[in-house]
C-alpha cells in the first residue's frame, strides 16, 4: 500500500509542477512573427559601404513567385514607411526586394541622415503590413 500511495504522490506532484511552470502560457506573444536589424540599431552612425542584416523570427523564407502560406522574403525601404498589409510593394531605387532570399545587402549610401524600413512580404510582394516591418533611423557619414 506505501509503495502506491508514494507513487500516487510522485505522479501528482510531477504533474503540479510541470503546470506551476507552464502556466500562464502566452503562445500568441510567444510565436509572433516578427522583422529586425541584426546588425544595426536606430541612430546607429555608419560609413558607406556598409551591410545590412536582416532577422526574422516566426516565419519562414521562400523565394518570390509563388505563395506559400507562412513565408515570404524581406523587402527593404529606403525613406519608406512601411507598406500597408495586402499592397504590393513597388520595385524601384527605394524599394529594394530579395526575393532569392536574400538575408542581407552591402549598401553605399551618400552621407546624410536615412530611415530603413525592414518589411517582410509574401511571394507576390503582398505585404504583411506593420506587424513584420521595423523602421530605424541610421546616420550615413
Amino acid at each position: 500500500m506505501k509503495i502506491k500511495t508514494l507513487l500516487f504522490v510522485g505522479v501528482l506532484t510531477l504533474l503540479l509542477s510541470l503546470n506551476i511552470f507552464s502556466y500562464p502560457r502566452d503562445e500568441g506573444v510567444l510565436n509572433k512573427p516578427s522583422v529586425s536589424f541584426a546588425n544595426l540599431k536606430d541612430g546607429d552612425k555608419v560609413k558607406s559601404p556598409f551591410k545590412v542584416v536582416f532577422e526574422l523570427n516566426g516565419m519562414l523564407i521562400s523565394p518570390a513567385g509563388e505563395y506559400v502560406e507562412g513565408s515570404g522574403h524581406h523587402h527593404l525601404l529606403i525613406n519608406q514607411p512601411y507598406i500597408a498589409k495586402g499592397l504590393t510593394i513597388p520595385a524601384d531605387s527605394n524599394h529594394l526586394h530579395f526575393g532569392k532570399g536574400q538575408k542581407e545587402i552591402e549598401l553605399n549610401l551618400t552621407s546624410g541622415i536615412y530611415k530603413l524600413t525592414l518589411q517582410f512580404a509574401d511571394g507576390y510582394h503582398r505585404s504583411y503590413g506593420e506587424e513584420l516591418s521595423k523602421t530605424i533611423q541610421i546616420e550615413v557619414q
